[in-house]
């Protein structure tokens, strides 16, 4: 398979490069201590240079691309900051992927040509307290009234659940355990019935807002819900296949922002008369960091060339998800050994890349998720 990088690949890459560099990296450290979320940086900077619509057709306002593309935006903006590299996955792969793949036309004309241009900001509400990873047991529901639906209950862990403009929730309607007892509706903010709950004060990823979402009456109309009723669950699996690429990205670029910071710190650090990266001890951390985040690179890659193809990757997607976050942990544990007593201060940036890599085994599926995924297909002959 040749995967070598287009013309256009480049451009793209640096394009999001200068701007990060530029809009981002020197607010990185403040906006981490403050858990601050940047809204006014998507609003301002990445919609209008098209990070926010990267697979949205150009008749919706986005950029038409795919996963190659998209990749390069998420590795770019995660080597500088994985929590806005959280963010920006999370608004693409999720609520406005969920709404592009599922949608019709007047409700992709209604709320895609606001999500690709960065007008509107979105999330996406699948986890509940007590039904992380064993969501056919979810309690949130949504009772028929009419025209209209009636939601209760409460979302968790939901990637912008105070800042959004619009959610995409998925419900029960049916009976518990029922995989097409579930159904996915679109919900604007403001609607009565629905209110942000307990902003999470997390180790990492800190300027990446993460909260609950409540739904006490909330009505919405039946214009509201994404493809059929009871087709919920089915969609969302299909999502989080593609979602893993995104996390696998993300973890890519956090990786290969903390082995940028070792190299060059192993060059300009001396010790008994000579640079760290002299010693075979460092060296050989550094060939271990770049083969591995090579090795992630080809597992990403290959699944997005499936994507691109329209092809299932649901085990390509689980395997480069989890080496790539696996990796991405260890390669930050390693990048603080290599900065010894600096890299544990807050001075020097690879403390940050190893308090957020641990999100990466985490979200969209667990490391042991993956493994369960994999394993089952693998089985399966």
């Amino acid at each position: 398979m040749e995967f070598s990088r287009t013309e256009n690949q480049t451009m793209i890459a640096q394009a999001v490069r200068d701007l990060c560099e530029r809009e981002v990296r020197p607010n990185v450290m403040e906006w981490d201590e403050s858990q601050y979320f940047p809204k006014e940086l998507f609003t301002n900077h990445f919609g209008p240079a098209g990070m926010l619509g990267v697979f949205v057709p150009e008749e919706y306002g986005g950029s038409g691309l795919g996963y190659f593309e998209y990749v390069e935006t998420i590795v770019e903006v995660s080597r500088i900051c994985g929590s806005i590299g959280l963010s920006v996955a999370a608004h693409n792969s999720l609520c406005t992927g969920h709404i592009n793949y599922f949608g019709n036309h007047e409700q992709k004309k209604k709320w895609l040509t606001k999500l690709a241009t960065g007008e509107w900001l979105g999330a996406w509400a699948l986890t509940e307290p007590n039904t992380g990873s064993d969501a056919m047991r979810m309690k949130c529901t949504a009772r028929k009234e009419g025209k209209e639906w009636v939601l209760n209950g409460t979302k968790c862990w939901i990637t912008h659940g105070k800042s959004s403009d619009v959610m995409v929730a998925i419900v029960r309607t049916g009976d518990l355990l029922d995989s097409k007892g579930m159904t996915t509706f679109v919900i604007e903010r403001g609607t009565p019935g629905m209110k942000a709950g307990k902003k999470e004060n997390k180790l990492g990823m800190r300027a990446s807002e993460t909260a609950e979402v409540i739904f006490e009456d909330c009505r919405v109309s039946e214009d509201n819900i994404l493809g059929k009723e009871g087709e919920g669950f089915q969609q969302a699996m299909k999502i989080l296949d593609g979602g893993r690429i995104s996390i696998a990205a993300l973890s890519l670029g956090i990786a290969k922002g903390a082995f940028d910071a070792s190299v060059k710190y192993a060059k300009e650090r001396e010790q008994f008369g000579q640079p760290i990266a002299d010693f075979q001890a460092i060296a050989f951390k550094l060939a271990d960091m770049a083969t591995r985040i090579e090795a992630s690179e080809l597992l990403i890659q290959q699944a997005s060339d499936q994507k691109n193809k329209g092809k299932k990757v649901t085990t390509t997607g689980a395997m480069a998800k989890y080496y790539a976050s696996e990796t991405c942990v260890w390669a930050s544990n390693e990048a603080v050994q290599i900065f010894g007593g600096y890299g544990y201060t807050k001075d020097f940036p690879v403390e940050k890349f190893y308090r957020d890599s641990k999100l990466c085994t985490i979200g969209e599926g667990t490391s042991e998720i993956q493994k369960l995924v994999i394993s089952r297909n693998v089985l399966k002959g």
